[in-house]
């Protein structure tokens, strides 16, 4: 009966997901058994097995309910055995290897690419015209000035999918151009698949071979030697042989703890552009272009006014979440035959209107006041008691105390160690600076403006 039920599971997400997502990440995987409320769900590989249950994970366990199961959850693992090699054929040279990469372009290993992810889809506003400026600029080919091209910043910002537009554009532009689109942890289980195999040769051929290299969530190698090692020279390979590397992270490279200083180095001789929260008419403009879409499937659909710009205003953590409780006010009032009122919008989506009551915290805004003072994290809780460091510093307790519900000592421990009396002449200085300094007083606001997004 299990098996049945896994079987519709896999036909809903051939016809959700496409062909190709579906022959990468779902078609290996093999049903185990249904154990405690726990469907255990087996991958050939860690990598394969890790990468579904993040993005896939809860689409399959929603999908078991819709096929008459309830379950807990869904667990997958690699708990297949790789087959045994075969023992290579004797030549005249020597023995042959068998080596598990392939560098022709219909093997080339790149993560599927996310049909609706292109430049045309991409709604521009302040917080990211850079990014996309510099994003259009690599995919135009040429003398880029800049290499590598590194997105950083929050989950929901658009990293990603500037990323897929460029691999778009550059394949629809180029199509002989060998592009390859990969995450930091594909690249790690690839590297790792090659010292086991003993095939470094064919992991160096293959990713120094290519004419555009692109690695998402790059924070996930720091930390790990051997990886940031081959990354390192296959980053230099490619941009002395002025192939173009963008990448992104979720944090500027002076930031992301575990990262070798020649990598972070490098990093920042290209062009690092950070991905700002989106402000209140860019989460409209996202609205009002993802509304075209919807009423094409639901062209009888009446959207009463206020609401998108009731969702703009409410719905700010990213724009994933935003996009998501769109489709779901779609879907509820097609269901239901209901037209979309700010009535049915507070109803139907009250837990992301929870979730979303914004919580600045500490971290953030200490990271948020380094970025924008071009400082490091480490000196502003440093000891440093220059100005230059000292007043942003004042600024970060400023916004701890008026921002979070955090206490004096509290944020004094977060914020280099120091004590709570520390802390009050902080927050008495920049109430006094914002008064006489007019430059003080901007920055403050904006930073606040920035953290309340």
């Amino acid at each position: 009966m299990s098996n049945e039920i896994w079987g519709k599971v896999r036909n809903s997400l051939q016809s959700q997901l496409g062909a190709q997502a579906y022959g990468n990440w779902i078609e290996p995987l093999t049903f185990e058994r249904f154990d405690a409320g726990i469907a255990h769900i087996a991958a050939p590989t860690r990598f394969i097995a890790t990468w579904v249950q993040r993005h896939y994970g809860e689409k399959i366990h929603g999908l078991w309910a819709e096929h008459g199961v309830a379950i807990d959850r869904v667990v997958l693992s690699n708990t297949t055995q790789p087959a045994a090699a075969k023992p290579a054929a004797p030549a005249a040279s020597g023995p042959a290897v068998q080596a598990p990469f392939e560098t022709g372009e219909a093997e080339l290993p790149s993560m599927p690419l996310n049909n609706n992810f292109t430049f045309d889809a991409f709604v521009v506003g302040k917080p990211n015209e850079l990014a996309h400026a510099a994003a259009r600029r690599v995919a135009e080919g040429g003398d880029v000035a800049f290499n590598p091209l590194f997105f950083y910043g929050g989950v929901g910002l658009g990293k990603t999918h500037l990323m897929h537009a460029i691999a778009h554009d550059i394949r629809a532009k180029r199509p002989g151009a060998r592009v390859l689109y990969v995450s930091a942890e594909q690249f790690m289980y690839r590297f790792v698949q090659a010292l086991r195999f003993k095939d470094m040769h064919g992991f160096k051929q293959l990713f120094r071979s290519v004419d555009a290299l692109m690695v998402d969530d790059v924070q996930f190698i720091a930390g790990k030697e051997s990886t940031q090692e081959e990354f390192f020279h296959t980053f230099n390979a490619l941009v002395e042989n002025h192939k173009q590397v963008v990448l992104s992270a979720d944090k500027a490279p002076s930031d992301i703890d575990g990262l070798e200083e020649r990598i972070r180095s490098r990093l920042q001789c290209g062009l690092a552009v950070d991905l700002h929260p989106t402000d209140y008419e860019l989460r409209l403009g996202i609205l009002q272009s993802k509304l075209e879409g919807q009423m094409q499937h639901y062209p009888n659909m009446v959207v009463q006014d206020g609401v998108l710009e009731f969702l703009a205003q409410r719905i700010s953590q990213n724009v994933r979440v935003l996009e998501g409780a769109l489709n779901r006010l779609f879907a509820h009032g097609g269901l239901v035959g209901r037209e979309i009122t700010l009535d049915l919008a507070t109803e139907c989506l009250s837990d992301l209107l929870r979730a979303s009551e914004r919580k600045v915290t500490i971290d953030e805004i200490i990271r948020k006041v380094a970025t924008h003072y071009n400082l490091r994290m480490t000196d502003l809780l440093s000891a440093r008691r220059a100005r230059s460091v000292a007043r942003p510093r004042q600024i970060a307790m400023y916004l701890s105390k008026t921002l979070t519900s955090k206490s004096l000592p509290e944020i004094g421990r977060r914020i280099g160690g120091r004590d709570h009396t520390t802390v009050i002449h902080a927050v008495k200085k920049i109430e006094e600076l914002q008064m006489s300094d007019f430059q003080i007083a901007e920055d403050v606001e904006l930073l606040r403006r920035m953290l309340e997004a």
